[in-house]
């Protein structure tokens, strides 16, 4: 693997195209849907990243799917990330008490802390051309669903500065497109962003920021980094790309970055509001019209000929699931540094990330695992995690049918099933009563094996006459079809009461079983985006013991369909027609062409 990333987004480019990791589009095609359905297609086959070099009503090429398999994702942020990672846990769990001799030893760290950091030179490619002239309307911007409520940017670089300690912040936040000048600013709870924002807004100040789009693929991975507050992403960005970045002045009050494509320079306002939405999101669903911020574009940088970096979100997996589960290999060894009694940590990308977690933890004492438990709710972005997994054995969290099964065969319910309501949910999950509100879970299933799980569904009742199909989907859980929500929403606290399911630990309750039990990726998307702990867990029996909520096995999951809840992402038939039928003009020289209504679903 190559050491280090790429300086710009045409170094990798270049890469891609001698490794025959890039397909060039010179049909015409049109930014509002069919580019998006053609991204689709082609990521659902695992096929190459996409350069469009005709794209209607606008001068700039489009470039997609840049970080769509893992082997890409790791082309583009090199090897150097995760060996300095290492090396500096090695070093942190080895240098104490300090000696001249280990100290010595570790020098290479201290030749590698010279190259990390920011370099300023007089200009930059990203300062080719300046205009005060900002027309958005003639970038390339995708629309990428048919209910989206316009043109979204959806690889945007956001960087601010906190208005009284200058401590900035690299995220990435997709912006709609309001009109020629203005876009949204879609800053969720606990955003870096969104808290600088939020310190202007109290002062009455309008908050400066400046977009980069494009640039070196270390400024991507750093962007959507879950750092500590403090910790610049630039910085991290620079470690990744095992240089200084380079940076140039521009024409606000933000030093641009010398090699990205694009910058889009201006303020937010305070106390302005538009809204914004929906928008096809990486849960699977439409996200709904909220209001958000105003980011008022003044002036438009961009390199002679530049290219316009995009993805699309959607059902898993997309090109954002193979940057996040990156991120975690990459991050999975400070864990035990920040948390030193978890020894094991992940985040499940088919679920969108927020809602479900697996750790692996020490217990070294009675119940110690609850204690790790908060630890990881307490840090940062895991703060959002809604449901959490926790276990005290080596097994392979990557594999998530091991994961479950290995909790369902030492958990005792009634004393290690917690749920807590009335907490902050991520913007993005709908299950919960009200927008960031919700509920989260903890389930622990620590220490020896405490019963044998079924593998067979034979029941000795008859089921219930309306429990449809049911199928297993792992030794312990049984998932089972039921009338739809709206005509019957009792059915899943029903079901936990019925003798049949008794012998099952965890049952499921959904509204496609098939569907659900096909496969892991299946099963935790229809599961844990549909449910929230606070509404939807039930039981055969439920009694509060010191005042916690008792729950009696078989623990039922309602994950139906709930009125209200957003529409499930799919193309509209017209794109799909015409995407079938102009894949030859598009790929003349032969490409695989995927299933993108199932993508990796199936």
């Amino acid at each position: 693997m190559r050491e280090a990333s790429f300086s710009n987004l045409r170094t990798f480019l270049d890469e891609l195209h001698r490794d025959g990791e890039l397909a060039i589009v010179e049909a015409p095609v049109a930014a509002s849907l069919e580019l998006a359905e053609i991204h689709r297609r082609v990521i659902a086959a695992g096929g190459p990243a996409l350069v469009f070099t005709h794209v209607d009503g606008s001068p700039f090429p489009v470039a997609t799917n840049l970080f769509g398999t893992a082997a890409r994702a790791e082309l583009a942020f090199g090897s150097r990330p995760e060996r300095l990672i290492k090396r500096l846990v090695g070093l942190a769990e080895t240098l104490l008490p300090p000696t001249l001799g280990k100290i010595w030893g570790a020098r290479d760290l201290a030749f590698d802390a010279l190259s990390v950091g920011m370099k300023s030179r007089p200009q930059g490619p990203v300062v080719d051309v300046v205009t005060t002239d900002v027309r958005l309307d003639r970038l390339p911007v995708l629309t990428t669903w048919p209910e989206d409520g316009g043109p979204f940017i959806t690889l945007p670089l956001v960087y601010t500065k906190h208005p009284t300690t200058g401590v900035p912040n690299l995220g990435m936040y997709r912006l709609q497109i309001h009109d020629r000048r203005t876009t949204g600013m879609h800053w969720q709870i606990g955003k870096g962003g969104g808290f600088h924002y939020a310190v202007a807004e109290a002062s009455h100040s309008a908050l400066p920021v400046t977009v980069f789009l494009g640039g070196p693929p270390a400024l991507v991975l750093s962007a959507v980094a879950p750092l500590p507050e403090n910790v610049p992403e630039l910085m991290l960005a620079s470690l990744i790309a095992g240089e200084r970045l380079a940076t140039c002045p521009g024409p606000g009050e933000h030093e641009l970055i010398a090699e990205a494509e694009i910058a889009l320079i201006g303020w937010v306002s305070p106390n302005v509001r538009r809204p914004e939405g929906p928008f096809g999101d990486h849960y699977g669903y439409y996200s709904l019209r909220h209001d958000y911020p105003v980011f008022e574009v003044s002036h438009l940088a961009h390199r002679k000929g530049a290219i316009y970096p995009a993805t699309v979100v959607g059902k898993p997996r997309q090109e954002d699931f193979f940057i996040g589960d990156l991120l975690q290999e990459l991050l999975s060894p400070l864990f035990p540094l920040v948390m030193p009694a978890v020894t094991g940590l992940w985040s499940y990308g088919e679920t969108g990330y927020h809602s479900l977690a697996a750790a692996i933890v020490k217990q070294r004492y009675k119940r110690e695992a609850m204690a790790s438990a908060f630890r990881i709710l307490g840090e940062g972005q895991l703060s959002l995690t809604k449901f959490l997994i926790v276990l005290d054995r080596e097994v392979d969290l990557k594999d998530f049918k091991a994961v479950l099964t290995h909790l369902l065969e030492r958990t005792q319910p009634e004393t290690d099933l917690f749920v807590f309501s009335n907490v902050s949910m991520d913007t993005l999950d709908y299950t919960g009563p009200a927008v960031n509100e919700g509920s989260k879970g903890v389930w622990l299933g620590v220490g020896d094996p405490v019963r044998d799980l079924p593998k067979a569904f034979h029941p000795g009742v008859e089921p219930p006459a309306d429990a449809r199909d049911p199928r297993v989907f792992c030794p312990g859980c049984l998932v089972v079809g039921a009338p739809r929500v709206a005509d019957d929403p009792g059915a899943a606290a029903r079901f936990a009461e019925h003798p049949a399911f008794r012998d099952w630990p965890l049952v499921v309750v959904t509204d496609d079983p098939a569907r659900a039990s096909a496969s892991p990726i299946n099963f935790l998307w229809t599961t844990f985006t549909r449910f929230e702990p606070g509404a939807d867990v039930h039981a055969a029996a439920k009694r509060i013991v010191r005042n916690h909520v008792t729950l009696t096995p078989p623990i039922v999951i309602d994950a139906r369909l709930k009125p209200g809840f957003p529409k499930e992402l799919f193309a509209d038939e017209a794109t799909q027609a015409l995407v079938t039928r102009r894949w030859n003009e598009y790929f003349p020289a032969g490409l695989e062409m995927g299933d993108a209504a199932k993508g990796h679903l199936d």
